[in-house]
């Protein structure tokens, strides 16, 4: 997957941050997918949806353009990117919505087998306010997952 990102791939913040097209029937959009710093200096936060013109990420956005999975593709290949820089992070993501963390979740499972050799891939779940982390299980509801890349 080819990014275009006229800063070099970095974001201001040290963290990387891709920029893409989506392309289908509402014409050509552009994404943004970023990576933040979190309170925790091993995790980062995953953000993705439309650019707005002032840079920033508008994530609840519905295009409709029929390019789900070349997006998927899209964050799996910066993820790819990202742990190349930075291989001892776990990077967190959830979708804006219930249904983009399921889709998130259907992605993951379909691909699991794939994913597994190269990526611990952890679910998170809530319990009474507070959040863990427990191995990705198919078919289990996640409100949220964590992945860094699988050490040799």
């Amino acid at each position: 997957m080819k990014f275009n990102n006229p800063s070099g791939n970095l974001a201001a913040n040290g963290y990387q941050q891709y920029e893409f097209t989506s392309t289908g029937p509402k014409g050509a959009i552009s994404k943004v997918i970023q990576f933040e710093p979190t309170h925790n200096d091993t995790i980062v936060n995953l953000s993705f949806g439309n650019k707005r013109a002032d840079g920033s990420i508008d994530d609840m956005a519905k295009n409709g353009n029929k390019d789900k999975n070349s997006i998927l593709n899209a964050i799996a290949s910066a993820l790819i990117s990202f742990f190349e820089a930075h291989p001892d992070k776990w990077v967190f993501f959830a979708g804006s919505t219930p249904q983009r963390t399921r889709l998130y979740r259907i992605a993951i499972t379909y691909t699991f087998k794939e994913l597994a050799t190269g990526f611990e891939i952890m679910g998170v779940v809530s319990e009474r306010g507070n959040y863990f982390d427990t191995p990705f299980e198919k078919g289990v509801n996640y409100p949220a997952f964590l992945v860094r890349p699988r050490k040799a």
